[in-house]
């Protein structure tokens, strides 16, 4: 397979299972006074109660070339006044992907109209008008930064009838015709379930991929994402994609780590699979504030190699599952393995 520099443009991913960590129970650091009253703030309890992160998270800082790679990806993105997942969502692969001249770049703004629970992005019921031209900045900067494969994300805009599909099309149309060899992928919004929309953006769409994440498994729909936002909801708009445009690669995410079981977990597979999704990235959740959900559990990377295995056996083309992993990491070459190249993970764990 031949490893190329590639960016992620971004809506502003059985075996033994790793035994849940214990839950802090109040002791004398958290309680105070006769009846064990807490003399804690919520915000200090909340802090009080987050998990530490496992031993298998640790990540290195990039030096020399990739340190160079870093600051030119940063130099680019801030340059041309573009908004990335990277750093609007506190992606932990920022160094990684960075430090290899790659970044996702997320369009429609730096804020979102909901309210997901597991989401650092920012919410605004009414966010800044959509910028013209911000189609343009964004094919200068793939063009400078000598892409192969381009991720765009988009965040929600429920404000606006076509919940920004026109614009998702102008940013990939213009990033099309000024670099013809860069390979398309879009991480797309659930557009409200606005079908005319969905068909409207992806009618002769030059794009290698198209991308909607589930989050999580459906009975936590409630507890984790938007209220107006579903598992069936997000699996009727990728299964219209996979008819609208069966030329085309589907891709979708679920996060573990949310309060899912595993069993969950494999018929959340299924369902994706069933739907016509043949990409599928796994990864672990991991709380961006105090004032998101905390984490459930740490499964370890072993039990993401069972996944992984479990979902080729299911038939999925190509599979990221690991701890680290985000829906669109090593994106290009993910796109490589479905096309029959070599597996981007293994045993759980990103190669280098």
């Amino acid at each position: 397979v031949m490893h190329s520099r590639m960016v992620n443009v971004g809506t502003p991913s059985d075996g033994s299972m790793a035994p849940r960590l214990p839950t802090i129970d109040a002791d004398s650091s958290l309680a105070g006074g006769c009846g064990g009253v807490s003399r804690q703030s919520a915000t200090e309890r909340r802090k009080a109660l987050r998990k530490r992160l496992p031993p298998w998270f640790k990540t290195s800082l990039p030096t020399g070339d990739a340190q160079t790679r870093y600051n030119e990806t940063r130099s680019s993105v801030h340059e041309h006044g573009l908004h990335t997942v990277c750093e609007e969502a506190r992606c932990p692969n920022v160094h990684d992907c960075w430090g290899r001249g790659t970044a996702t770049f997320m369009i429609a703004g730096e804020v979102c109209t909901r309210g997901c629970r597991f989401c650092a992005v920012g919410t605004e019921k009414t966010p800044s008008p959509l910028d013209v031209s911000e189609p343009s900045e964004l094919a200068e900067a793939v063009k400078r930064m000598g892409l192969d494969h381009a991720v765009i994300t988009v965040v929600n805009r429920d404000d606006l009838d076509d919940g920004g599909a026109g614009h998702y099309r102008d940013c990939i149309l213009t990033v099309s015709e000024r670099c013809p060899e860069v390979g398309l992928e879009l991480l797309c919004s659930d557009l409200d379930g606005n079908m005319d929309a969905l068909e409207a953006l992806l009618d002769g769409l030059p794009l290698r991929v198209f991308a909607h994440n589930v989050e999580c498994v459906p009975r936590l729909d409630s507890i984790v994402r938007d209220r107006r936002a579903s598992f069936e909801q997000s699996l009727s708009v990728l299964r219209e994609a996979r008819r609208l445009r069966p030329d085309i690669l589907i891709k979708s995410s679920i996060m573990v780590g949310l309060g899912e079981t595993d069993e969950e977990v494999s018929e959340a597979m299924r369902l994706l699979f069933d739907a016509g999704v043949e990409m599928l990235t796994l990864g672990q959740y991991l709380q961006p504030s105090d004032r998101h959900l905390p984490v459930d559990r740490f499964p370890e990377p072993e039990q993401f190699a069972n996944w992984d295995s479990e979902a080729r056996e299911i038939g999925f083309r190509a599979v990221a599952s690991g701890p680290l992993v985000r829906s669109s990491y090593r994106a290009g070459l993910l796109w490589d393995e479905a096309r029959g190249g070599a597996p981007v993970l293994l045993g759980g764990q990103v190669q280098n």
